[in-house]
């Protein structure tokens, strides 16, 4: 492969040298025979297959340098749709993070305020089960008092019948 490309290149520089020679005459004018040699010549079939080589040559590492391109533009839109899905994915992450968060919050709220209700119920149904049994206590012991000042001034009629 490498002679190949050494002769491609060796054909080619032989290719660009004029194909005429310009030789002058005494006098600095041209001389007319060279130039009817040098046109009489036939392309040589070889140098123009190897420059058709060369050309194939050129085009395949064009091709392969575009097709290395389009793999790292397919690469590059790959790591782009990538990283969009990961940004969307930790769009709705955080959203959905946010949305549990106030929900945890309202729930916090709400119970607090349920607690707060119950207290305050709790304290009511207290301070009337404290009142009620007062008030059943101040009953009582005024009826038991009552028994006993009658009991005893029913003792007293009693014992002043009997002494008298």
């Amino acid at each position: 492969m490498v002679n190949q490309k050494e002769q491609a290149k060796k054909v080619i520089n032989k290719a660009e040298e004029p194909a005429v020679k310009i030789i002058t005459g005494g006098g600095g004018e041209p001389a007319a025979e060279p130039l009817a040699k040098a046109v009489e010549q036939p392309v040589d079939p070889i140098a123009e297959l190897l420059s058709r080589a060369e050309s194939a040559y050129a085009a395949y590492v064009e091709a392969q340098r575009e097709v290395a391109m389009a793999y790292k533009q397919r690469e590059q839109q790959l790591e782009k749709a990538y990283k969009d899905a990961e940004r969307q994915a930790n769009n709705v992450y955080e959203e959905a993070i946010e949305r549990a968060l106030r929900a945890r919050e309202k729930a916090e709220q709400r119970a607090e305020e349920a607690y707060r209700k119950a207290g305050e119920e709790a304290k009511v149904a207290y301070e009337e089960s404290v009142r009620q049994s007062s008030k059943v206590r101040k009953d009582t012991v005024e009826q038991a008092w009552k028994v006993c000042k009658e009991t005893t001034e029913h003792a007293w009629k009693i014992f002043a019948k009997q002494t008298s």
